[in-house]
């Protein structure tokens, strides 16, 4: 049986999309989960919100991690498999390729960096009027 190169390209793009799909899917949820073991270590000041704290930010920077590594090969994916439609639609497909790259790769990996390597330089008590001097 002979593969038309064309399809074996398209099912390798269906793979790729497929898989980098779980990804954000994953961080998107993890965050509000960081959130809240974030939010109860800061007003219980119990060491078990910490530790389950730290333990899924580093899951949450592995999936951040697998998602851009899948991302970045997606995009090159769109011109090679589909150059015609990007060349009739990359007006509009470009443009929000580029925002999706500057909102979800720069933003979210400054925050991410905040969240890994910034700890000890980013006080819990960012807005004591909000939140209230409990300590």
């Amino acid at each position: 049986m002979e593969f038309d190169p064309f399809l074996l390209a398209r099912l390798q793009f269906a793979a790729n999309i497929s898989f980098h799909i779980l990804f954000p899917t994953i961080t998107i949820g993890l965050c509000w989960v960081l959130f809240y073991f974030r939010l109860r270590y800061t007003f219980s000041g119990d060491k078990a919100w910490e530790y389950a704290y730290f333990f899924w930010v580093k899951i949450f920077a592995l999936s951040f991690a697998l998602g851009v590594v899948s991302g970045i090969t997606m995009s090159f994916q769109f011109g090679t498999n589909w150059p015609g439609f990007m060349e009739r639609a990359g007006n509009i497909a470009g443009p929000l390729l580029g925002y999706e790259v500057l909102t979800a790769f720069f933003l979210e990996a400054s925050f991410l960096g905040i969240m890994l390597f910034g700890k000890n330089r980013v006080s819990n008590h960012c807005c004591p009027t909000v939140w209230g001097d409990h300590k």
